[in-house]
C-alpha cells in the first residue's frame, strides 16, 4: 500500500492502525521457549519474565518507512555534529574530568528516543547503556502474522540480523582501543545486577556473547578490584566491561576500583564516561537544538534541518527562570544529571514548590513534544496508550528498533497491556 507524508495530507496507514488495529501478534509460548532457549536455563522466563507481567505488550506499533527513515537521519546528524571540533569543546567544557580522554570506544548500544506525533519524530533524548536490546530483539521474533500489514512489518523485523551485529559491536570496541586481539573476559557490570528489573537482558547478553567466543560473567561493580594494574571480580582478570551503570561518571564510591582502572586504561569500558559526555548529557540538547550555534560549528545546512526534529531545549537559570515559569505550560523540565525518567516535570503540572527547585538550577527545559498514541483492547474494552520509540544504535548504525507503550509522565513498565513492543516498518 502507499502512505500519504505525514504533513498536511491523508492519515498515514501506520496511524489508523496504530488507532484500530487491536491483533495480538505476540505469541507467548515461542517467546518463553526463545527465552529459555537463549538464557540456557530451563524456567528462565517463569523465574525472571513472568514476575514482570508488564514487560511486553501483546500488540505492535506500526511506523511508516518515511517516519523511520526521518529518525535515521536524526542520528546521523548527531553523528556528525559530534565529531565538530567546536561542538566537542563546548560540550567538554561542562563535562567532567573524567570524560576528557578519548581511549576509543564509540560507545556499545547507544539509545536514541523520539515521540511522534502529526509533526513527526521528534528526539527526546539520546541515552548511553540503553537497556532492553536483547529482549526486543527475542520480542520481534515471537511475532505472528496475524494480518496482512502484520505479515509486512515482520518481514524486516525477524530478518534482522541482531546478534552478528552485536558481536561484531563488542569486538570493534576493544580493537578501538586495543588495536587487535579480543577480550579474554568480559564483565556485564551494574549495581546489585540481580536485583534490576532488566537483570534478563544481562542474562541473554552474556549467553549470546558466551555462544561467540566471549568468557562473558555478570558483575556487581561494588565487587570489582583494582590492584597492580589489574581490575578483577571474583579473583579473575576482567579485560572489557559493558557498562550499565547509571552512575556515568563513575563518581560513586562504590565504584572506585572500575573509576580508576578506567582512568589507567587498564581495562576496555563501554558505554564510558566520554561516550555519556559527547551524545547523552541533557545541557548538550540545548546545542543541538540551536540552529545558529550549529551554523557557527560549521555543521552543513542538511545537517541543521534534520536536527530541527529536536524541541528547543534550554539551560534553566536565575536571569530566565521567570519567563521559563510564564511559559512552563509548553515545556518539559528535566534534570541535567537526571536518567530514567527520574525527576522529570511536565510544566503543567509543575507545583510552586517545585519550581523553587527546578528554579536553583541543574535543569533543562524543553519544548513539550506529545508522545505518539497506541490504541489497544484490554478486558474488552478499548484504551489508549502512550508510546515512544527507541532505535538502539552502535556508531549512528540503527541496530534495531523497538517501542514502549505505557501511561503516566513517562515509561514506566507497570501498565496493563504496555510495555515493550516490536516496530512494524509498512
Amino acid at each position: 500500500m502507499n502512505e500519504l507524508s505525514f504533513r498536511g495530507q491523508a492519515e498515514p496507514i501506520s496511524a489508523r492502525l496504530n488507532r484500530d488495529c487491536f491483533c495480538i501478534s505476540l505469541d507467548r509460548t515461542a517467546l518463553s521457549e526463545a527465552l529459555d532457549r537463549e538464557a540456557g536455563e530451563r524456567g528462565f522466563c517463569e523465574t525472571f519474565i513472568e514476575s514482570r507481567p508488564h514487560l511486553f505488550s501483546n500488540v505492535p506499533v506500526f511506523l511508516s518507512r518515511s517516519a523511520v527513515e526521518e529518525m535515521r537521519g536524526i542520528v546521523e546528524a548527531i553523528e556528525a555534529t559530534t565529531r565538530l571540533p567546536g561542538y566537542r569543546d563546548t560540550v567538554l567544557s561542562w563535562a567532567p574530568e573524567i570524560a576528557q580522554q578519548d581511549f576509543g570506544p564509540a560507545g556499545v548500544l547507544m539509545g536514541y528516543d523520539f515521540h511522534l506525533d502529526d509533526e513527526g519524530p521528534r528526539l527526546i533524548e539520546v541515552n548511553t547503556n540503553a537497556g532492553g536490546a536483547f529482549l526486543n530483539a527475542l520480542l520481534a521474533k515471537a511475532q505472528e502474522a496475524c494480518c496482512a500489514e502484520v505479515r509486512q512489518g515482520l518481514i524486516d523485523t525477524q530478518e534482522n540480523d541482531f546478534e552478528a551485529r552485536i558481536v561484531a559491536m563488542f569486538r570493534d570496541e576493544w580493537r578501538r582501543q586495543r588495536g587487535t586481539g579480543s577480550p579474554r573476559r568480559t564483565a556485564i557490570v551494574d549495581d546489585r545486577p540481580e536485583e534490576q528489573y532488566l537483570y534478563p537482558e544481562f542474562v541473554l547478553a552474556r549467553q549470546l556473547l558466551m555462544r561467540h567466543g566471549f568468557d562473558a560473567v555478570i558483575g556487581d561493580a561494588g565487587e570489582l578490584q583494582y590492584e597492580g594494574g589489574s581490575l578483577r571480580l571474583s579473583g579473575a582478570e576482567i579485560d572489557l566491561v559493558y557498562n550499565r551503570l547509571v552512575d556515568f561518571t563513575l563518581d560513586g564510591p562504590e565504584h572506585t576500583a572500575l573509576r580508576a582502572a578506567y582512568r589507567d586504561g587498564a581495562v576496555v569500558v563501554t558505554p564510558n564516561p566520554r561516550n555519556h559526555a559527547l551524545f547523552a548529557a541533557k545541557r548538550n540538547l540545548t546545542l543541538l537544538s540551536d540552529p545558529a550555534a550549529l551554523e557557527a560549528m560549521g555543521l552543513p545546512q542538511d545537517m541543521r534541518l534534520r536536527l530541527a526534529g529536536i524541541p528547543t531545549t534550554v539551560l534553566v537559570t536565575p536571569d530566565n527562570a521567570d519567563e521559563l515559569w510564564q511559559s512552563r505550560k509548553e515545556l518539559f523540565f528535566k534534570p541535567v544529571a537526571g536518567h530514567g525518567g527520574k525527576a522529570v516535570y511536565r510544566g503543567d503540572k509543575v507545583t510552586k514548590g517545585v519550581w523553587a527547585e527546578i528554579a536553583r538550577g541543574g535543569y533543562v527545559a524543553q519544548a513539550f513534544a506529545a508522545p505518539g498514541q497506541r490504541m489497544i483492547e484490554i478486558d474488552g474494552a478499548v484504551a489508549p496508550r502512550k508510546m515512544d520509540v527507541r532505535l538502539y544504535t552502535y556508531s549512528g548504525q540503527v541496530l534495531l528498533a523497538a517501542a514502549r507503550l505505557y501511561q503516566g509522565q513517562t515509561t514506566n513498565f507497570r501498565t496493563p497491556g504496555g510495555g515493550f513492543a516490536p516496530v512494524l516498518v509498512i
